[in-house]
């Protein structure tokens, strides 16, 4: 199990942590080195030996002498152990028992008294409880086996440690407890008689336990803690054989019988009698002290167009000012400069792989429409959510039928950013306003206008923003201004003339900025983000050849084409030439309508339905783009080549000198 993300992520399994010492671990499950080091520190145990041969039996019980206990060197939950063995007979069979769990054998003298658990955290005692092996209680009327059935039949029992308690199955340990009192499974038990069915009192073989916490007298304490240093677990469960633990084990000749790494904690959180225990508080306590974080900074970046281009910017400025930052982008998932996964990467199991990431310091999730209609955010918590624009794209698509349904789809961000965190939204889009009013944290905003009306009263009530005023991004503070650079020096807005790279520039600065990064190095970022097919794939790509340029760009929707048509304008070509193609999942007004928009800003056009289709046949795709280019210019020069590398072959074959 992981809890927190990235670098301040911690791991358990069980009741063992990141922490947990590995030779600790191997001490504690080789019971003769733990016996020696406790012996070595003073700590009462047992009197014993340890064995591997049958032959060396008889010295051993002749050494430590009867009642026996026998139990394998590195069992654990009573596995193999066979106690108050009084016979060589015994002796022979328990020894036969236990080495089918270990090669080595346990012999300890058999110590009269209550089995209790002590749990140690975090070298503090925790919780401790009297533990009783499984038992039933005779009525005089059922056999030991329906009195079994009986209390298997209580709902707290389920299978290994599915429930609070565990179901008593019949084992070799059962039958010679119950052959020692010349009982069988058929025996009636009289009325209330007491039949003990386990040697052991581990709550995995079906026994019970009692809370004694608060009754551990403060000698004994330190004995545990002590211990918990002496083998080094930062979680253990100490094995205390002892007549009581209100006085100390050195007057009433308890000793310690085992340390066990891994100790359940079912015993303690759901006792059958006595006062539960929070047990597991201690080891969060433990794993995250005070002033450590769980979580890593989290930007979150959603909107119709220009979240990918605003995600790299924002993770540019940020591991440009030295931070390990991990991202998602719809073209893949990166940390640092590395992408590790390619592909559409806007869902929440992408956000998963940056949060998992140990190596990751600050997380910039591009989160798309669809990731949290199937399945939500990945995350709880933000520290900035910025939503870009919203406009008409994908609707009709999962109950999405207009853009006041798109609204509140992507208001999910601003939802789970933290009361002290920052919604980061475009005063220019009416939608990305409304979205404001329900926000739960402080807002700010970004316009390509300071004379918004919005951006002019927000800023009159002391609230923060970005605008593009006389040819810079700035930061609006109040009635104060603060230049952060020029956007002729920003490689990303191709010297100003491409105005929707403005508005991406804009919501990464304010980001960074309420983040916390100072504008200088924020300017540093700015100027060395270049727009390329490495750091901008599919957005606003060019390449230049000896006669001619070529823009690529992912534009899906009507938004996206205004905006290359916007910035064609600036451009100065013998002839602009423009390849496109239609996506399926979209509406058949959407489709018609970029068909349009290309007819307005290209002269000659060429169809290439290659991919997309989404549920459409090409020719359906085809048909609804000829049908929006024909209501613009009729008489235009349409070429259909359905092969993209023909289609590039074609194109460069025909272009005419200084075309775009």
């Amino acid at each position: 199990v992981q809890l927190g993300y990235g670098k301040n992520q911690v791991r358990f399994r069980a009741t063992m942590t990141e922490r947990t010492n590995s030779i600790a671990v191997d001490i504690a499950c080789n019971k003769d080195e733990t016996k020696r080091l406790l012996i070595d520190s003073a700590i009462p145990v047992a009197k014993g030996v340890t064995i591997s041969d049958v032959n060396d039996l008889e010295s051993a019980i002749k050494s430590v002498g009867f009642p026996l206990v026998f139990k394998p060197l590195d069992g654990n939950h009573g596995k193999g152990a066979t106690i108050n063995v009084k016979t060589a007979e015994a002796a022979a069979a328990a020894f036969d028992y236990a080495k089918q769990y270990s090669r080595k054998i346990i012999i300890e003298r058999f110590i009269t008294g209550y089995d209790f658990r002590i749990l140690v955290i975090d070298n503090k005692m925790v919780a401790a409880a009297l533990r009783v092996p499984a038992h039933v209680t005779g009525n005089g009327q059922l056999t030991v086996q329906q009195l079994i059935d009986k209390e298997n039949e209580d709902p707290r029992r389920g299978y290994g440690h599915e429930n609070v308690l565990t179901e008593i199955t019949v084992d070799r340990d059962t039958l010679d407890l119950l052959e020692k009192k010349e009982y069988t499974l058929e025996t009636v038990v009289p009325n209330g008689e007491v039949v003990y069915l386990k040697s052991t009192a581990n709550l995995s073989t079906g026994g019970t336990s009692i809370d004694v916490t608060d009754l551990v007298h403060p000698q004994n304490v330190f004995i545990s803690e002590r211990i918990s240093r002496v083998i080094g677990l930062d979680i253990c469960g100490i094995d205390i054989m002892a007549p009581n633990l209100t006085h100390p084990l050195s007057e009433n000749g308890g000793v310690v019988l085992e340390v066990n790494a891994a100790p359940g904690f079912r015993m303690h959180l759901a006792p059958s009698e006595g006062l539960p225990r929070n047990v597991a508080a201690p080891v969060i306590d433990m794993l995250y002290p005070p002033g450590k974080s769980a979580r890593i900074p989290i930007i979150a970046v959603t909107g119709t167009n220009g979240k990918t281009t605003t995600t790299r910017l924002i993770a540019h400025i940020v591991k440009s000012n030295g931070t390990r930052v991990g991202y998602t982008t719809s073209d893949g998932i990166y940390v640092q400069n590395t992408m590790l996964m390619q592909g559409d990467t806007t869902g929440p199991v992408s956000t998963e792989f940056i949060l998992r990431d140990p190596t990751v310091e600050f997380a910039v999730l591009e989160t798309a429409r669809g990731g949290i209609l199937r399945a939500g955010l990945g995350f709880n918590r933000c520290d900035i959510g910025v939503v870009t624009n919203i406009q008409e794209d994908h609707l009709g698509i999962a109950d999405i039928h207009n853009l006041d349904d798109l609204t509140r789809v992507k208001s999910v961000i601003i939802g789970a950013v933290k009361r002290d965190g920052w919604a980061v939204l475009n005063a220019d889009n009416k939608y990305c306003i409304r979205i404001a009013s329900n926000a739960d944290c402080k807002v700010a905003y970004f316009s390509m206008d300071e004379k918004n009306p919005v951006i002019v009263e927000h800023c009159k009530k002391g609230g923060t923003a970005a605008i593009y005023e006389n040819g810079y991004i700035t930061i609006k503070k109040g009635d104060w201004k603060i230049r952060v650079d020029k956007v002729t020096h920003i490689p990303l807005t191709f010297g100003g003339s491409v105005e929707f790279m403005i508005q991406n520039v804009l919501a990464a600065t304010l980001a960074t900025f309420l983040y916390g990064y100072k504008t200088e190095d924020i300017r540093m970022s700015l100027e060395t983000f270049i727009p390329s097919a490495a750091q901008t794939p599919g957005r606003m790509n060019i390449f230049k050849f000896k006669e001619f340029k070529v823009l690529v760009d992912f534009a899906h929707n009507p938004d996206g084409f205004n905006g290359i048509k916007a910035y064609l304008k600036t451009v100065e070509a013998t002839e602009h030439v423009g390849v496109i193609s239609g996506t399926g999942d979209r509406r058949d007004e959407d489709i018609k309508e970029t068909a349009r928009i290309a007819a307005q800003m290209f002269d000659r056009i060429i169809i290439c339905q290659e991919k997309y289709l989404r549920g459409r046949s090409q020719q359906e795709l085809i048909d609804l783009l000829l049908a929006g280019i024909h209501e613009v210019k009729p008489n235009m020069e349409i070429i259909i080549n359905n092969n993209g590398d023909d289609c590039l072959r074609y194109l460069m074959a025909t272009v005419k000198p200084d075309s775009f």
